[in-house]
């Protein structure tokens, strides 16, 4: 169906309120695509924890990430720490997961390549 290459040059899409979260199917599935992410049990997050070698590359990879989020209209929660940030994606407006998440998480992982 989708592969990183094909998601990571997707954009997202404004979500609506009322709008419906991906099933536990359809977040699986893509899922699939996007190895280094973790999905939580109930199916309504993905997480990654990226690890860095000092505190400036973790500021640049977040500066980075932060004008994907920025160009496309869609935010994840972030942990920074010294050398490393953990990334959240769940779309609020529909209450757990959209295939914008999926769209954004493959442009964080083409950050790193």
């Amino acid at each position: 169906m989708n592969s990183l290459s094909d998601l990571s040059q997707r954009h997202c899409k404004a979500c609506e309120g009322g709008a419906s979260p991906l099933t536990p199917q359809e977040a699986s599935a893509l899922a699939t695509v996007l190895p280094n992410w973790e999905l939580d049990t109930d199916h309504q997050k993905i997480r990654r924890q990226f690890t860095f070698a000092n505190f400036h590359e973790t500021m640049a990879f977040v500066n980075a990430l932060a004008w994907v989020a920025h160009q496309e209209d869609h935010h994840p929660d972030l942990e920074v720490g010294y050398a490393r940030v953990t990334v959240h994606y769940q779309t609020h407006a529909v209450g757990g997961l959209s295939e914008n998440d999926f769209i954004c998480a493959a442009k964080v992982d083409a950050l790193l390549i």
